[in-house]
Formats: C-alpha cells, sequence, structure tokens
C-alpha cells in the first residue's frame, strides 16, 4: 500500500522502491529526508499549479539530487550536481527508462540549483527546483498550508537543518572548489573553508589567452 504524506502518494513502484533504498544506503538519514522534502515540497507545489508531471520519475530525480554529495557517488572533477544527474540516468537506464524521459530527470537534477531557468522548462525540471528552494532556502514557504508543512516535517523531520546541510554542501564540494566558479555553491566555500578564494569572472576574461 502507497504512503500518502500531506495528501501527496508516494510512488510504490519497483523502481521507486529501489531508488530509495539506493539513496538511504549511501546518504545520511539528514540527506534521505531532504530529498523526500524535495519531492513532497514538488508535488505539492506541482498540485497547486495544476502542472502535469510524472511522479515516479519526479520521485528518482529529487532522490537522486544530493547523490553528488555522499560519499559513494561524489567525484572531483565535476559539479556535484552532474555526480548525481550522471547517475540518475544510469539507474533509469538500468531499469529500461531511456531516451527523453531518463534526460529529463538527468536535467531535474543538473539544474537544480540554478535559479529562474528551471521554472521555464518541464514540469519535473521546476518541481524538483522549487523542491530544493523551498527545503533550503525556504522559497514558496507560504505557498504550501502551515497543515502540509507540519505533515511533511512529521514524516521527515528537519532538526537543525541549516547546519546541516551547509555542512554536507562544505564536505561534498570542499575537494573540487573549481567546480563552485560561477555558482552558488561558492558561497559555501567562502564561509566555511579557510583559504578558499572564490574565482573571479572579469579577470578570467581578462586574463585569457586572447590579446583583446
Amino acid at each position: 500500500m502507497s504512503e500518502v504524506i500531506a495528501g501527496v502518494e508516494i510512488p510504490d513502484s519497483a523502481l521507486a522502491r529501489e531508488a530509495t533504498e539506493l539513496v538511504r544506503e549511501a546518504a545520511s538519514p539528514l540527506l534521505f529526508d531532504h530529498s523526500r522534502r524535495v519531492f513532497l515540497w514538488g508535488a505539492l507545489r506541482g498540485r497547486d499549479q495544476g502542472l502535469d508531471y510524472d511522479p515516479e520519475l519526479l520521485y528518482v530525480a529529487a532522490m537522486f539530487h544530493d547523490l553528488g554529495l555522499t560519499e559513494k557517488y561524489r567525484r572531483t572533477d565535476q559539479r556535484f550536481e552532474i555526480d548525481g544527474a550522471d547517475e540518475a540516468r544510469r539507474f533509469l537506464h538500468a531499469h529500461g527508462v531511456t531516451g527523453e524521459p531518463a534526460d529529463r530527470v538527468w536535467a531535474s537534477i543538473a539544474l537544480h540549483t540554478t535559479q529562474e531557468i528551471p521554472l521555464h522548462m518541464s514540469a519535473e525540471i521546476a518541481l524538483v527546483n522549487r523542491g530544493v528552494g523551498l527545503d533550503v532556502v525556504g522559497i514558496g514557504y507560504h505557498a504550501v498550508t502551515d497543515e502540509q508543512r507540519a505533515a511533511v516535517v512529521a514524516a521527515h523531520p528537519r532538526p537543525d537543518f541549516k547546519n546541516g546541510i551547509l555542512a554536507a554542501f562544505t564536505e561534498g564540494i570542499k575537494d573540487r572548489p573549481e567546480t563552485t566558479f560561477g555558482n552558488i555553491k561558492a558561497d559555501v566555500l567562502e564561509h566555511f573553508v579557510p583559504g578558499f578564494v572564490r574565482g573571479d569572472f572579469v579577470e578570467r576574461i581578462k586574463g585569457s589567452d586572447w590579446g583583446e
């Protein structure tokens, strides 16, 4: 029987159950609960906006979106968002989901920290972005009701979440500081990694090999 939280049914297919267990094993409880909340917030925002989305694809995208922060799946040669996106696409391909649907999940994860652009793309891409924005930064906090918020947090608590997620970001990206150039994760390293120097876009242009 499917689990229902705040009126949202959690996908209960074999694929969704395997995704749940993969993330539960790889991620900390903080990241697992965060990922489940991202799905729930996204689903609630999608229902409120009348969007037509695939719940199973949204679920996989939400669950895998921070896998690149985990010890098992993080790399040091690319942005953490791409780590999770690549793993999600491999997982979907292994379960027979290929082509555009798998690419949509990839984009949902790869763009989840990008502002504005995802909101003009497919529903799943937009809703992962909305779910992340609500859970981490509080964007759209009042777009869900107090009752919905209470139900989601009761199922997936967020004790000391702000400090915990910042620590998870720092641990997941500190060994690849160059991948934060031009994106919001540079803020994290500037706060928490001594000696980090933020990349400067203007200086990169001026210092390029072009003479003028």
